[in-house]
């Protein structure tokens, strides 16, 4: 048997084992590479960049586990980036599980040794507001009273006795809200009634299926701007002059696919290197 003829009938667990090993690989060493950055990605970094000391921003997580790989890089760099920049933060989920996902990424943020040399008090640098039923009635109600709302935290403390929350009475007195979204509710629900009811100024991070419909809410202006999939989460970090986790999984990425493309190079030129003594026998 020819070399070719060889390359034909390598084992498929070969290749998955090769595939395997160039995704894990890059996730356990810190990794540099080129990302452009987009406008749309730009835009929610500067509403956030240019925001004084103390402003109060509102990230609502609106995801569960199976949407991690793109949007919890998201939330950790927007954290890292709100918190150097001393801003208060007030989380909140329009899903069941999203408190939960922003708890995950304040434990990895707060324990960053700049952000935990900063003494960031729960209550009074950040609170998670938990997770209330009602989808959009939700943001509707909050547009109205956020109390009303949310009556207790998520560890059930009542807000009046939180000393961030006190003089938030809703959308008025936010002054960015970052949405993290993998479906309904989600952005889309956060732009028909935040945004376009109450005027609040907001910012999305998108799975990488779901951001293409949002692009039309750009253009009016109802959105200031999208980060899209693993690469508007690579991106953001970039902006921040921090890479972390989502240049990692990018990274990581690259070299799967291009792991992928070479063997079916390989396998292409092993076909019609063959084809001749196949045609003949």
């Amino acid at each position: 048997m020819g070399f070719f003829e060889r390359l034909l009938k390598i084992d498929r667990r070969i290749i998955f084992t090769l595939i395997a090993i160039a995704i894990a690989m890059p996730l356990f060493f810190d990794v540099s590479m080129y990302v452009e950055t987009t406008s749309e990605v730009r835009g929610v970094f500067t509403a956030v960049d240019t925001l004084s000391a103390g402003s109060k921003v509102l990230i609502s997580f609106d995801f569960d586990p199976g949407s991690m790989p793109e949007l919890q890089p998201m939330a950790e760099s927007f954290f890292r980036h709100c918190f150097s920049r001393d801003l208060k933060v007030i989380v909140m989920g329009l899903w069941p599980q999203g408190p939960l996902q922003a708890n995950w990424a304040l434990d990895v943020i707060l324990n960053e040794p700049d952000i935990k040399a900063k003494n960031l008090q729960y209550g009074v640098d950040y609170v998670n507001l938990g997770y209330t039923a009602g989808n959009e009635v939700v943001i509707q109600r909050m547009g109205s009273n956020i109390h009303a709302a949310f009556p207790a935290d998520y560890y059930g403390t009542p807000l009046d006795d939180i000393p961030l929350m006190k003089g938030v009475r809703n959308f008025d007195n936010i002054d960015f809200v970052y949405n993290l979204s993998a479906g309904y509710p989600g952005t889309m629900e956060w732009v028909q009634f935040a945004a376009d009811r109450f005027r609040a100024t907001l910012g999305a991070g998108n799975t990488a299926v779901q951001a293409p419909l949002m692009y039309p809410y750009l253009g009016k202006r109802q959105l200031v701007g999208i980060l899209g999939g693993m690469k508007g989460a690579a991106e953001y970090e970039v902006l921040a002059q921090r890479p972390a986790r989502g240049v990692r999984y990018m990274f990581s990425q690259g070299i799967a696919h291009a792991v992928v493309i070479f063997f079916v190079i390989v396998g292409n030129v092993a076909y019609f290197a063959t084809r001749k003594k196949r045609k003949e026998s």
